[in-house]
């Protein structure tokens, strides 16, 4: 075979190989879009209020629809099951429960914890971002942050350090504490800040490996540095203005 037969054989490997990928993707896309099963209950899952799309190139829509409708569906259907054991628990205000796990019956505490934190850190997680927004805050949150931490830099690099930190799954978090002060802490599995230390959530990241494992594979310090692109400081103004009131 000489050169040019071989490039010729070589370019028509390549093209067909070409629709058989896009086939694949195409067909994965479709399966991934496919609209969640919602289960009968009084838990049901939020909307994103955006596109899958809408935070790329930072967060890829794969990735967001994934976690959105798999990821977080798997929550609200775990919840409804519980509440037909429980009707309270879907009667009950989250934060409520959450701030006290003792209301729940002991057999299904640790069911509760899990699903019900998975729950509202989502819906916190969906609210807090948005697309095209601004890069830092402003006012108030602004102040606190550079009086507590010295700065928008310091603050920043001392929450993806508490999410690098993260050993295996959990969330990276800015707090407001039971004494009103500002402060970084990060938490296993799917415990929201209320669990255990009573904290308020003014801004939380999710560093499970689903978050961001299809963009940026093993590179939870690059997703870290790129996800602040997303932070709607508008929320996180409201969360902050409230856990201080």
């Amino acid at each position: 075979m000489n050169r040019r037969q071989s490039l010729k054989l070589m370019a028509g490997t390549a093209a067909a190989a070409v629709p058989v990928l896009v086939g694949q993707r195409a067909a994965f896309a479709q399966v991934a879009m496919a609209a969640p099963a919602q289960t009968d209950g009084p838990f049901k899952l939020p909307a994103l209020g955006y596109a899958y799309d809408a935070l790329e190139p930072h967060i890829d829509a794969m990735t967001m629809t994934i976690h959105h409708t798999r990821h977080h569906q798997a929550f609200i259907t775990n919840l409804n099951q519980l509440a037909g054991r429980w009707p309270e628990l879907g009667t009950m205000a989250p934060e409520t429960i959450l701030a006290d796990l003792g209301k729940v019956p002991e057999a299904m505490r640790t069911a509760a914890r899990n699903n019900l934190g998975g729950h509202w850190n989502h819906s916190f997680f969906w609210d807090l971002m948005t697309p095209g927004g601004v890069k830092e805050p402003t006012g108030d949150l602004k102040a606190a942050i550079d009086q507590t931490f010295g700065g928008f830099t310091q603050f920043t690099e001392k929450l993806n350090a508490a999410g690098v930190g993260r050993f295996g799954s959990g969330w990276a978090w800015l707090v407001v504490t039971k004494d009103r002060k500002l402060d970084v802490i990060n938490t296993p599995y799917q415990d929201p800040p209320l669990i255990d230390i009573g904290a308020r959530a003014v801004i939380g990241v999710d560093v499970w490996e689903h978050a961001y494992y299809l963009k940026y594979q093993n590179r939870r310090a690059d997703y870290l540095k790129s996800w602040w692109n997303t932070v709607n400081w508008d929320k996180a103004t409201g969360h902050f203005k409230r856990a201080i009131a």
